[in-house]
């Protein structure tokens, strides 16, 4: 069977052997439906369990029931569709016309943890003879709930084909564990979003039986606002709300924490009644805590306040006009993160229930709902808004994909699964912390001559910084560096910024792995195998990061300067020393021993001067601060250095500045030893071009600017024509070894996916 493509696939190149299967997969796909046009129907059996999974799957049974020349639809109803409390609502299923041909009641009450096993226990029992008796070709399941775990493990183990509709999602609590172990026993998938068709082939699904469409229930959402809402506000809400003035709230347990969310939901009733807006409540669904959640209602009297109405259902086409033309939507429901988006409809996202949910920018998440206020400002913050609408989830042509897949199924095809190994990808959402406190990291550079540690914001910002003179003995700067990391954590709370741990740039060979100095450079003494990591952490109880210093800058390059979203390119530092760091597919390269990227020690002569390392002819030799110093002193003591304009005082020491300020006053000689200096620096430049071919070369530190021009000529005259395209620019960040270091805790600790 051949994969559909969704509506989220973008123009690419595509190559004659891409073409040729492309068109090959499309003759199979029409030979599967041509075999199952010419035999018997396709049996599919929908097997709906509640009011929230039946919303998705009634669009697919309209469609199947519209094709009865293609499909024989089989309908199943059980779980909490079947229970009074929660609505009968599979009424609703009735007044739908379809017929139900099986009812089993699977629930056990008792709505705790026990009754959950029990209850999918109960369903195991049942269902292996009503699967023998309907004999389906294919079963469609939707979504996590426990009810479809059982309907999946039964038609699995009887070898039924399974249709499983949004897998791939990621969210909070055991629903992310149900719904990725259905997707282990289905053969067929329907996911909704890019995300989602990425995390199913990550998770080894086979490519081919993957269809991204979108949700079903966007088909029928997407055309229902503009229908007659005012009579559905007033039957629900009174006659004297009007639209954007209302509250939908849809909070349910979380059954890894019930203690947690009951608390938490207390806390929303305590906000909404301080909000004093008319809200509609719908009560929770079956999951364990949910009587808790009750009592928490009743003994607060919210069946009976006037500002609200309790409901135990809503039916789907009324609800999402409800959603539509609400004030704002709050509670830890699927609907609000994915559904209620297509509206621009404000979202408050409460706990862990929906953490991973891709989600429109309508939605704020309070993750950590520990206290009222925190919920109330969240309501002030987005009561009234109108968002952008999103269709993260879908484009309301969902149903027809699914049909034109599910006609394409060849039945003689072995159930056996296949499997692949492709990445994931990730996904970013809004969240309450950010917007009240900024996400910050501790820098610390260690250079030969400062000691520097600042607080960098997410966006690169350095909110704070603090230089101190970096001392001569180890004990003298551990303890420095920790009373400085310190204060500037003192600091952060007071600047409203949230330390997500502490990046080090150093000189020398650093082990990033263990957070240990294997060697330092001369500049920096009694600096040799020192564990930085394990002192610091232990004191400021966070994690710790530590790398070279010219790491650190090619980390800097990536996330905020010229290598952002480049693949591949050198950074070279040119200061004191001469550093640099590697960016290859995106990552930073280590090497072997932890000495790659030494670029400073390229050999450009064998009888060159000699280098601090001991080898003559490196670059460093001729290129660096160092280097430059020494010529400058040679030229002053034979007084060449100083031309008109310029002046030594005799406590000044003659520097790499005097150097550059002569050669910009005429001074010949100064000039071609600058020349001399950017011809080696370009030399290595060109060495690292025929080495790792990167698409762009950034000059950092603060010679770069007067070697350029230099580089770019030895390039031009000495590389390979086809290395010659290279970029070469000169950074535009103005401290990249602090940088770098908060980019050591920004890229890890921000990858976990809310």
């Amino acid at each position: 069977m051949i994969r559909c493509q969704g509506f989220w696939s973008c123009p690419v190149d595509i190559s004659s052997t891409e073409l040729y299967f492309k068109n090959l997969s499309k003759q199979k796909q029409k030979q599967a439906m041509e075999k199952n046009r010419n035999n018997r129907k396709l049996r599919v059996c929908v097997a709906t369990c509640n009011r929230a999974d039946y919303s998705k799957l009634a669009p697919i049974m309209f469609g199947i029931k519209a094709e009865s020349e293609f499909f024989e639809l089989e309908v199943v109803v059980l779980g909490s569709h079947l229970i009074d409390d929660y609505g009968n609502t599979y009424r609703m299923i009735e007044q739908d016309d379809f017929d139900i041909h099986t009812r089993l009641h699977t629930i056990v009450r008792g709505e705790d943890e026990a009754a959950m096993v029990e209850s999918v226990g109960l369903a195991l029992v049942k269902l292996p003879d009503v699967l023998n008796r309907l004999k389906p070709d294919i079963m469609i399941v939707h979504g996590d709930r426990f009810d479809a775990l059982a309907l999946a493990t039964s038609a699995a183990l009887m070898n039924i084909r399974i249709l499983h509709i949004e897998g791939g999602e990621v969210s909070g609590t055991i629903d992310d564990s149900i719904r990725h172990a259905i997707t282990k026993l289905a053969h067929y998938h329907v996911c909704c979003t890019r995300s989602a068709e990425q995390h199913l082939i990550s998770m080894c699904e086979d490519h081919d039986r993957i269809l991204l469409a979108g949700c079903p229930s966007y088909d029928k959402l997407l055309s229902a606002k503009n229908k007659d809402y005012i009579g559905v506000i007033r039957i629900w809400l009174g006659e004297d709300v009007k639209p954007r003035d209302y509250i939908v709230a849809l909070q349910h347990p979380v059954t890894t924490d019930i203690k947690h969310s009951i608390k938490m939901f207390e806390l929303t009733l305590d906000a909404l009644i301080s909000f004093n807006k008319r809200t509609l409540v719908l009560f929770p669904n079956i999951d364990a805590g949910s009587k808790e959640m009750v009592r928490v209602m009743r003994k607060k009297g919210i069946e009976h306040h006037p500002n609200f109405r309790a409901v135990k259902h809503v039916p789907f086409d009324q609800f999402i006009l409800l959603v539509a033309h609400a004030g704002c939507m709050i509670g830890n429901s699927s609907c609000g993160v994915r559904e209620v988006g297509a509206f621009g409809t404000p979202v408050i996202n409460l706990g862990t229930r929906q953490t991973g949910r891709e989600t429109g920018e309508n939605v704020l998440h309070v993750r950590d709902a520990d206290t009222q206020d925190k919920i109330l400002q969240a309501l002030h913050l987005q009561f009234g808004k109108q968002y952008p609408c999103s269709k993260i989830y879908g484009d309301g042509n969902a149903v027809p994909r699914i049909l034109k897949f599910l006609k394409s199924i060849d039945l003689k095809e072995p159930l056996q699964k296949k499997f692949c190994f492709p990445p994931v990808k990730e996904s970013i959402s809004q969240d309450i912390d950010h917007i009240m406190e900024t996400q910050s990291a501790l820098a610390v550079d260690l250079g030969g001559t400062n000691l520097r540690v600042a607080i960098v914001s997410m966006k690169g910002e350095i909110v704070k910084k603090i230089t101190q003179l970096n001392p001569k003995t180890f004990e003298d700067r551990i303890e420095l560096i920790v009373k400085m990391c310190v204060e500037a954590a003192s600091e952060a709370v007071n600047l409203n910024c949230r330390i997500l741990g502490v990046g080090i740039s150093t000189g020398g060979r650093v082990n990033p792995r263990e957070g240990i100095v294997l060697h330092s450079t001369k500049l920096i003494q009694e600096w040799s195998s020192v564990d930085l990591r394990t002192p610091i952490s232990d004191s400021l109880h966070l994690p710790v990061w530590v790398d070279n210093d010219g790491n650190c800058a090619a980390l800097a390059e990536r996330k905020f300067g010229h290598g952002k979203g480049v693949e591949n390119f050198v950074t070279l530092v040119t200061g004191t020393g001469i550093g640099g760091g590697i960016i290859h597919q995106h990552e930073l390269i280590h090497g072997s021993s932890f000495c790659a990227a030494e670029l400073g020690h390229i050999v450009v002569s064998l009888d060159g001067p000699e280098c601090l390392c001991g080898g003559h002819g490196c670059i460093e030799a001729y290129a660096s601060g160092i280097a430059l110093q020494r010529e400058a002193k040679k030229l002053h003591d034979e007084d060449l250095l100083l031309v008109e304009g310029m002046t030594v005082k005799k406590e000044e020491v003659v520097s790499a500045v005097h150097l550059i300020q002569a050669a910009k006053l005429g001074n010949a000689k100064a000039d071609n030893i600058l020349r001399t200096a950017g011809t080696a620096l370009g030399l290595g430049v060109v060495n690292i071009l025929h080495t790792m071919n990167p698409s762009l070369v950034i000059l950092s530190g603060v010679l770069a600017s007067h070697y350029i021009s230099t580089v770019k000529d030895v390039i031009c005259h000495q590389a390979l024509p086809s290395a010659q395209a290279v970029d070469v620019v000169v950074s535009n960040l103005a401290d990249p070894a602090l940088l770098g270091a908060a980019s050591l805790v920004l890229d890890y600790t921000t990858r976990r996916t809310y």
